[in-house]
């Protein structure tokens, strides 16, 4: 099943998020190579695609797993979570509608 998550970042987190990356993005990886990532990225705080030292506001995940446990099993061990990027992650079952 699909589940989507909602990571909310910290206030002032670019410097953290940019000594965490590295990690965060093997992670990402890892679920692609497994054909398991839909979709991800990051929120801008402002509206542009390079928000520069305005930063992130948080990121959004789409990916599939056989359980919310394990949904949420992973996302407890996100680079980004224990570096002090994300304040919290939230993470959903998610029905896919469209594309189809």
């Amino acid at each position: 099943m699909l589940y989507s998550f909602f990571c909310y970042d910290h206030p002032n987190s670019l410097d953290n998020r940019a000594k965490s990356r590295a990690a965060h993005i093997e992670r990402l990886q890892a679920l692609q190579s497994d054909e398991r990532l839909i979709i991800a990225g990051p929120n801008p705080a402002i509206d542009n695609e390079t928000p520069g030292d305005a930063g992130f506001t948080g990121s959004l995940i789409i990916a599939k797993f056989n359980s919310l446990q394990d949904a949420q099993a992973w996302a407890d061990e996100e680079p980004y979570l224990k570096a002090g990027v994300y304040s919290r992650v939230e993470v959903k079952p998610f029905k896919q509608v469209f594309p189809q």
